[in-house]
C-alpha cells in the first residue's frame, strides 16, 4: 500500500470512498461533492489537501482530507484532519493508521504544533485506532 496525494484522475475512484464516508455519518452533501473535489485539486496554501491510500493492485482503499490554520495560542500552525475513511473491506489492515501517520508527516513538514480531529461517539472502530495514535481531549464541540 502507498499513501500519496490525490490526483485529478483519481476522482472516479475517490467518489465511492467519499460517498461511503458521507453515508457512515448520515450526511447528505452530495450536491457539493463536485465542489469538494475541485477544492481538493486546487487548494490554497493552507488546504484542504487530500491523500489517498492505494493498494498493491492500484485500487484506492482510503482517503483523508486535512487543512492547516493559525492558532491564537502559538505561532506554529495547527493541522485539522477533516475526513478519514477506509473501505469497509480493508478496515483493520492499517489503512487508517497509515493515512493518519501521513498527515502527521505533512504537519511535521509544516512545523505544525498539533494535528487534531473530531469523531462521533458511535464510531467505535475508529476510536479504537485513534486511542492508539493520539490522545482524547476533554473538549466539547458547539456548532451553529
Amino acid at each position: 500500500m502507498i499513501i500519496r496525494p490525490a490526483h485529478p484522475q483519481d476522482h472516479e475512484a475517490w467518489l465511492p470512498l467519499w460517498k461511503g464516508y458521507l453515508d457512515y455519518y448520515e450526511a447528505d452533501i452530495s450536491t457539493t461533492s463536485g465542489d469538494t473535489w475541485q477544492r481538493l485539486m486546487n487548494p490554497p496554501v493552507d488546504g484542504p489537501f487530500a491523500l489517498v491510500a492505494e493498494n498493491n493492485e492500484g485500487k484506492l482503499v482510503g482517503l483523508t482530507h486535512y487543512v492547516f490554520h493559525g492558532h491564537s495560542w502559538r505561532a506554529e500552525p495547527s493541522c485539522y484532519l477533516i475526513d478519514l475513511f477506509t473501505d469497509a473491506d480493508k478496515r483493520g489492515q492499517g489503512v487508517g493508521r497509515a493515512l493518519i501517520e501521513a498527515v502527521y508527516a505533512k504537519a511535521d513538514e509544516r512545523g505544525a504544533a498539533q494535528v487534531y480531529w473530531l469523531t462521533q461517539h458511535f464510531n467505535e472502530a475508529g476510536r479504537r485506532l485513534y486511542d492508539k495514535v493520539a490522545k482524547v481531549t476533554p473538549f466539547i464541540k458547539y456548532q451553529r
